[in-house]
């Protein structure tokens, strides 16, 4: 029996649109326009082989900041490193013009390996202050990295110098602050130096994340997650609002990887996959 003021067509033509609709519920996702990897230090009581099976399962392309003992189980499963280890640390780095010919060494040594495996990029540190004026650390900086970008530009593959905060976590680091950093990829001019932008470390030192990326994106290759305050989940739990960052910075362009640098305080795999998602944008 037809209702009042409804044919049978309509009816037909009703039913068809609840089950396209239940249809579309059903297909799976479009992939989002970010690559997303993922810090393994953040899962220390996690083998590597197991974290890379569970971050492929998840839809990440990438486990970083491994050393070259570490580089194999990605391959195995079919991932790349977006970010790999490299010459300096986080206290000891190109600031240090002392350590330059072992940073040099290591770096020719390090180099053609990663670019043999297809990894875009290695991580950089300026070091601990020590002492010096911002100016000094800059100009030993660039000193420093003018011996290691030859060899990157030959090989196409990219030296990120990482922004810390020093305000929480690493006390006295130099490239706490964007301008700084983008002065001292100014000064190197290559292709193949840039910043690893943390939007946790950043957000601590000068906030204005969104207008800060934008205006210097150009200077920027790499971005890492994490929730402020804590380092914890991306979530509602802290004061970041990630999905619009994250729109930002699809809408830039952004060819290259955000890895994920958060360190879970609940069920590690059930947070990694929420902060997937609210990157997938």
């Amino acid at each position: 029996m037809t209702e009042p003021g409804t044919s049978g067509m309509d009816r037909r033509t009703a039913v068809a649109a609840l089950g396209s609709a239940a249809l579309l519920r059903r297909l799976p996702r479009p992939p989002g326009r970010l690559r997303q990897s993922v810090c393994q230090w953040c899962y220390p009581k996690m083998p590597l082989d197991e974290l890379c099976r569970n971050a492929k399962a998840i839809g990440l392309q990438s486990v970083e900041l491994l050393n070259e003992t570490q580089w194999a189980p990605v391959k195995k499963h079919g991932l790349t490193c977006a970010m790999t280890d490299g010459p300096t640390t986080i206290e000891v780095g190109l600031n240090r013009p002392s350590e330059h010919d072992r940073f040099a060494r290591e770096s020719e040594r390090l180099l053609p390996m990663i670019a043999a495996l297809g990894f875009p990029n290695m991580i950089v540190f300026s070091g601990n202050r020590g002492g010096l004026s911002d100016g000094e650390g800059l100009e030993n900086c660039a000193k420093g990295l003018a011996r290691i970008v030859p060899a990157a530009e030959r090989l196409g593959v990219t030296v990120c110098m990482e922004l810390l905060n020093s305000k929480v976590d690493h006390l006295d680091y130099q490239c706490d602050r964007t301008p700084w950093g983008v002065e001292l990829v100014k000064r190197v001019n290559s292709p193949r130096f840039k910043l690893l932008y943390d939007i946790y470390h950043m957000q601590i030192m000068e906030g204005d994340v969104i207008r800060t990326i934008r205006d210097n994106f150009a200077h920027i290759a790499h971005f890492h997650t994490g929730g402020v305050p804590g380092r914890n989940e991306i979530d509602e739990t802290q004061e970041l609002n990630y999905p619009r960052i994250m729109r930002a910075i699809a809408d830039l362009g952004y060819q290259g990887y955000v890895g994920q640098e958060f360190i879970p305080k609940r069920d590690p795999m059930t947070s990694l996959r929420q902060g997937f998602g609210i990157c997938d944008v």
